[in-house]
């Protein structure tokens, strides 16, 4: 291979060799401008970004030039410049604009009445969403915008738009499990969910609920749960749970151990309405109807039948959307086939790459947030990587123009191409999503390619063009003639799921990633997808350097979670125990997965040491040794008196009332109270402490706990101390 000297390597002249792709990086400086407003620990002032896109508008008014490739390189620069600042101003605006209040505290029991904007449905339970809640105990000024609450036992048949009355327990949306976690209070903020419950006996339907004009949100709401009621009804067991999900996106009736066989055989993504349903759906349309209307010599002669069959392929994918909920990889795939339906409409030919583009810019106009999403991650990686692969397979393909044709290939053939597109659009679209699996799931489904190569084609060929007709036969009554059928291909799909999760292996866990490691990893491909030239290559540089990252990642040491009710430490083998295995399940699940492992393999003593001499415990507490450090768990303030004196870092489940002399840190009730979790890793250089508040810094959506919150140690820290001779 010829490698061209470092001489003959201008960025410039590639550049404006490729300024025909210079479009497709606007919406990733967009999207680099919303990380970096999440990414800060402050909010920033509301001026800042308004400024900053003036600003970049005056540079532009004055280095523009009429003509010249340096000029023109100069306002591209300023372009990129501008559409990050514009990225950044548009994730200050939504902040400020979703900005509702937020409970504070657990209350309860209590009255809460409010009208009912959202059902779910759930094996055993529902879950409403109510508008504006009026609670008991709460004052009028601390009104909340949404509240949900989870129905328990016998329960009235509630729909959107009736007015509910429920004696519940609230609670405020929880932090992170640990620092670096998942954000549930951000999720919660920008969704503008004030609190959560459940409630305590049978709830009263007060009102039938009139509507005004909000009509079209709660009617199509309601529609979307009757359809699932109907499809519920239609087809029992799992098949009529995965049914519903695939018509509607309701996928609360799915039972967990059908979920868990899903996600461990890569075909979790099958459940979540994306871009293959909003395509089958568009294509089954645009197809069908054309081909019934070509039946007619008449119609297809002398009445543009193809764009008839565009537009009505058009209306039927938004209609499909928004029953589905219009989630953000519904709405990405619905702009895409849109625009490619429009093109049919005006004679023009769709690019495919550009309308990745256009679309992932305006979701990320409207919902800024959507970005540190696993759904956007995922839906907009597995995308791009599709298009710039068989883009590049269909410019092999011109460069061949001048070889003699081919026969047509048999009908074999024709079946081999398809599995083996099916197989590459596998391979593709996982290595595309593996980064962002493992980041946000820990997870990777290793038998993934072969389940993928049963399932897709029986859901392709079979199951969506029968849910297509049962969408058409569901006004007449009829859905159950289409459901069947649907249901045998979907019977199909479960037992492919679970013979491929039930092999060993099938999941390898993985544990978490840092965030820089996923940015550089994501933009070392976005450089390999988004250029032509062979100087994309160099974006195997930023994804060497997220692996480099990655590898250099160490798990903690030790978890505390924020109420000081849970206690995790990692073994010298890098096993993990937990102080007990009887509260907070939740949390420790999620630990678990971030250190990615199935269960804990090691046990914490209650009294004695454990096997490989790290931690020795009595009924005051413990002591963690690792890295030449000790750490002393002290259960009351017994055991405080002596381990303020031995210990370099000392964690307390109860509030430290005297000083300690010879402890480089100490971490009480209070602190983790304000702080929340705390995670330590020890070594001969020191320790290094992260809190969950101390990550997120102060920001709208990290909910303060009181007067306190901000005062005492900071919240994370690194300290050095020589090594304790004990």
């Amino acid at each position: 291979m010829f490698i061209p000297p470092l001489a003959s390597f201008r960025p410039l002249d590639l550049l404006l060799a490729e300024r025909d792709r210079w479009v497709l990086w606007l919406p990733v400086m967009f999207g680099s401008g919303i990380g970096i407003y999440f990414g800060l620990s402050f909010e920033p002032p509301p001026w800042l970004g308004p400024v900053g896109v003036a600003a970049v508008l005056a540079a532009a008014f004055v280095v523009r030039k009429p003509g010249g490739q340096g000029g023109g390189a100069l306002l591209a620069v300023l372009a990129m410049a501008g559409m990050m600042v514009a990225g950044f101003a548009a994730a200050q605006w939504r902040t400020a604009a979703v900005a509702a209040p937020v409970l504070n505290e657990r209350i309860g029991p209590t009255t809460v009445s409010g009208r009912v904007i959202e059902v779910e449905t759930f094996p055993g339970s529902r879950r409403v969403t109510i508008e504006r809640p009026r609670i008991s105990g709460l004052r009028p000024d601390r009104g909340l915008e949404k509240a949900r609450l989870k129905l328990r036992g016998k329960q009235p048949a509630v729909s959107p738009g009736q007015w509910l009355r429920v004696r519940a327990i609230l609670t405020p949306p929880s932090p992170p499990a640990q620092p670096g976690g998942f954000d549930f209070q951000r999720h919660s903020y920008f969704r503008q969910l004030g609190a959560y419950g459940f409630s305590i006996g049978t709830a009263e339907i007060i009102g039938g609920g009139k509507q005004g004009m909000d009509f079209p949100a709660l009617g199509l709401a309601r529609v979307r749960q009757a359809v699932t009621a109907r499809v519920l009804a239609g087809l029992d067991g799992p098949a009529g749970a995965v049914a519903a999900a695939l018509m509607t996106g309701e996928r609360g009736s799915i039972p967990p151990r059908l979920m868990d066989s899903m996600r461990d055989s890569g075909l979790a993504h099958l459940l979540a309405i994306s871009g293959l349903h909003i395509g089958l759906m568009a294509a089954i349309l645009f197809v069908g109807l054309r081909g019934l209307m070509a039946l007619s010599p008449p119609l297809a002669l002398h009445f543009p039948i193809k764009k008839w069959a565009a537009a009505a392929a058009i209306a039927g994918a938004f209609a499909y959307a928004l029953i589905a909920g219009a989630t953000v990889p519904t709405q990405r795939a619905f702009l895409m086939v849109g625009l490619v339906l429009l093109a049919v409409l005006v004679d023009r030919k769709g690019l495919s790459v550009r309308l990745v583009a256009w679309a992932a810019l305006v979701i990320l106009a409207l919902r800024p947030e959507s970005l540190l999403g696993a759904s956007f991650q995922m839906s907009f990686g597995a995308v791009i990587a599709l298009i710039a692969t068989y883009e590049w397979i269909s410019e092999r393909r011109r460069a061949r123009i001048g070889q003699a044709e081919r026969q047509p290939p048999s009908t074999a053939r024709k079946v081999g191409y398809y599995l083996a597109g099916v197989a590459l659009t596998t391979v593709i679209a996982g290595a595309a999503t593996t980064p962002f699996a493992i980041y946000h799931f820990n997870r990777f489904a290793d038998y993934g390619l072969v389940a993928n190569l049963m399932a897709v084609p029986v859901t392709a060929l079979w199951v969506m063009p029968w849910a297509v007709a049962a969408f058409v036969l569901m006004p007449f009554g009829l859905e159950g003639l289409a459901l069947t059928p649907m249901g045998w291909g979907i019977n199909v799909v479960i037992a492919v799921a679970e013979t491929v999760s039930s092999w060993p292996g099938a999941v390898t866990l993985l544990p978490s990633m840092p965030t820089l490691a996923l940015a550089a990893i994501a933009l070392g491909g976005l450089w390999m997808c988004l250029w032509r030239r062979r100087w994309r290559l160099l974006g195997l540089a930023g994804i060497a350097a997220g692996l480099v990252a990655i590898a250099l990642t160490r798990p903690p040491d030790l978890l505390v979670d924020g109420r000081g009710r849970l206690l995790a430490v990692r073994g010298a083998d890098g096993s993990i125990a937990f102080s007990t295995s009887r509260r907070e399940r939740f949390i420790r699940k999620i630990w678990l997965r971030r250190f990615g492992q199935q269960q804990a393999q090691a046990e914490w003593p209650k009294n004695g040491v454990s096997p490989d001499q790290r931690l020795s415990c009595d009924p005051r507490g413990c002591l963690y040794r690792a890295g030449g450090r000790i750490v002393a768990l002290a259960y009351g303030e017994g055991a405080l008196a002596e381990d303020c004196w031995i210990a370099d870092v000392v964690v307390s489940m109860v509030p430290v009332r005297r000083a300690c002399p010879a402890a480089i840190d100490v971490i009480d009730r209070f602190d983790l109270w304000r702080h929340g979790g705390h995670a330590l890793w020890l070594d001969e250089t020191g320790v290094r402490i992260e809190t969950v508040n101390g990550s997120r810094g102060d920001r709208p959506w990290v909910i303060k706990p009181g007067r306190g919150q901000g005062r005492g140690k900071p919240r994370s820290k690194t300290v050095t101390k020589p090594k304790n001779p004990a």
